[in-house]
């Protein structure tokens, strides 16, 4: 059996086990498939690392990509791994500031970008990079270098063995990635990843997912995250087909045509998923709608292994029967299971996904620690709601006094690079790596996170609130899109609200309410009215300090472009506190505690 020990060996499963792959990665490309075979991802890596060692690279050189999800990224990774260079993956919506940064910080030789786009972000920051020696791009460029151009290099090499000797001399704990946070808090700090970390971590998630060869993949996170990066590892060792969605907008459609068996997600696109399917079904006319939130009733109670009796069992059957099935369908009708990280999920959303026979296997980890530390599984006993399930194999976690999760394991990373500094503020003697976030273990087998470390704030009575806990709680209503908790150094918890402009408009068609612009939405008075009554709701069960006092309506969108999204969806918390500081204090300035329009 083959023994994997560094990432590019995975290459070895498409020369043999899968070498009748006709479809390993896919991409569309005006209107059509293109798809590659296992043999194409094998010979575009090897001459993409014969190319790389004919311009000179060699161990350590440090190679940028700023690249959309497509099979190239994949051909660079491998290729730029066997080569025994260091990849550095960066996320085409950063700002220019953060590329400048990452680029002197890493002393980045070469650059891969997607097209012509990306590049042009980038234009006005390569000329100042005085160690970068050339830009490459996938995409045809006016006056950048195409990467065939490397492929040609790597054909015309004359030492071609020199590769074979290369990979057999890297060793399991050389670095092969160097991937930077993304700076929620402050500047990206390097996170230096071994093959080591990388293959044991896909390795221990591997035995959880019911995968075989030829099943359908749909990827659209970012493969510059360790999240999605990681997954697809997993995937590839399955032998499955991956198709790439590059635009989030059309993942609808996307699911419709692939028909996936599975695919990685974030909290954020599970809710808008969901919160559609309950659009649809406030739309419908009697029966139906009632039939419908009857079912979305039984799904909200789902307990595991039949815990709620054989009455209730009935009562979902018919709910499968006669609605669930339909969100399959729409789903694509194949999903085995789908992968939900990087922030935490509602466990309402994640029971009712169960009840439809769709499950949503929860995950936990974090850039430095490759990044699985906990995950759902399907053997008896591997799922918890409201947890994010046992820890994987090979990781211990300590709860420290404080209550933040500490962890141990071969995925956690080789340091911050440049950082060694914030290293040790994250690396105790012991070894143990600090997360930053706060949790419990339940039953001694499960792990609960309960907020982040440092975005926990004190009110200026002395109180303390952990804002994540009550976003969660709110995004379950399908008329808030994002919010945020404010009230450090305040006198009580207030909130800026993002609206479901979406569901807001079907709800104002089906109530006879004119919509109009979305800066008259926030202001129409029975709007205000009802999303008051979804804060009172909500309210109800929080504690007396955490409950919303007052809220701001906001007509803005947030998103990753407009800065107060990270590129994993969540939010910068600084930066909104800085970019809406004046409607915040308007917000609090008002003596009584009343709710408040933008």
């Amino acid at each position: 059996m083959l023994k994997i020990t560094r990432l590019f060996d995975l290459l070895e499963l498409y020369r043999n086990e899968f070498k009748s792959l006709t479809n390993v990665f896919n991409v569309k490309k005006e209107g059509k498939w293109i798809s590659y075979s296992a043999s194409d991802y094998c010979e575009y890596s090897r001459l993409i690392s014969l190319g790389l060692l004919s311009m000179g690279v060699k161990e350590g050189t440090k190679i940028a990509t700023v690249m959309l999800n497509c099979p190239e990224w994949n051909f660079f990774d491998m290729g730029i791994m066997q080569a025994g260079a260091v990849q550095v993956p960066i996320y085409p919506t950063v700002s220019e500031d953060t590329y400048r940064y990452i680029f002197v910080d890493a002393q980045v030789e070469y650059l891969i970008v997607s097209n012509k786009t990306i590049y042009e972000r980038l234009s006005k920051i390569v000329k100042d990079i005085t160690s970068l020696k050339a830009v490459y791009s996938i995409e045809p460029v006016p006056g950048l270098r195409s990467w065939t151009e490397i492929l040609e290099q790597g054909k015309n090499f004359s030492r071609p063995d020199d590769l074979e000797t290369i990979k057999k001399s890297i060793p399991p704990c050389q670095m092969v990635s160097i991937i930077y946070t993304s700076g929620t808090t402050g500047r990206p700090k390097g996170v230096m990843l071994s093959h080591h970390n990388f293959v044991t971590n896909y390795q221990a998630m591997k035995e959880i997912p019911p995968l075989e060869y030829g099943n359908r993949i749909l990827s659209f996170l970012p493969l510059c995250h360790v999240y999605e990066r990681t997954a697809s590892y997993v995937f590839q060792s399955f032998g499955v087909s991956i198709f790439y969605v590059q635009d989030l907008d059309e993942l609808a459609d996307y699911i419709g045509e692939v028909k996936p068996h599975a695919f990685a997600a974030v909290p954020r696109v599970l809710e808008k998923i969901y919160n559609r399917i309950v659009a649809r079904g406030r739309a419908q006319r009697l029966p139906i709608k009632v039939l419908f939130f009857w079912a979305l009733r039984q799904g909200h109670k789902y307990e595991i292994n039949h815990a709620r009796g054989w009455f209730y069992e009935i009562k979902l059957w018919v709910a499968n029967l006669l609605i669930f099935t339909k969100w399959r369908k729409a789903l694509g009708g194949n999903i085995k299971f789908i992968v939900s990280g990087s922030a935490a999920l509602h466990p309402r959303l994640t029971r009712i996904f169960w009840a439809a026979r769709i499950p949503v296997l929860e995950a936990y980890g974090l850039t430095e620690t490759s990044p699985g530390i906990a995950l759902f599984r399907f053997d008896p006993g591997g799922i918890k709601f409201g947890t994010v399930g046992p820890l994987l194999k090979n990781v211990q976690v300590k709860i420290a006094d404080d209550g933040e999760i500490l962890v141990k394991s071969p995925g956690v990373m080789m340091g911050y690079f440049n950082r060694p500094e914030k290293t040790a503020e994250v690396m105790d003697k012991e070894g143990w790596f600090h997360t930053g976030d706060i949790g419990v273990m339940e039953d001694g087998k499960y792990l609960r996170i309960t907020d982040r470390k440092k975005e926990i704030f004190k009110t200026s009575t002395g109180r303390y609130i952990a804002p994540q806990v009550i976003e969660q709680k709110f995004k379950e209503s399908p008329f808030i899109e994002n919010i945020m908790v404010i009230g450090e150094n305040r006198p009580y918890a207030a909130a800026l609200i993002i609206p479901n402009f979406e569901y807001l408009m079907n709800w104002c068609e089906v109530k006879h309410v004119g919509f109009g612009s979305r800066e008259k939405v926030i202001r129409n008075p029975r709007i205000i009215k009802r999303i008051k009554q979804e804060v009172d709701r909500f309210n109800q069960d929080l504690g007396q300090t955490e409950k919303i006092k007052k809220f701001r309506l906001m007509a803005c969108e947030w998103s990753v472009s407009s800065g107060e999204l990270s590129p994993t969806l969540k939010l910068r918390r600084k930066y909104i506190l800085e970019q809406y500081k004046k409607i915040i204090d308007e917000t609090y300035r008002s003596p009584e505690y009343n709710y408040r329009s933008e």
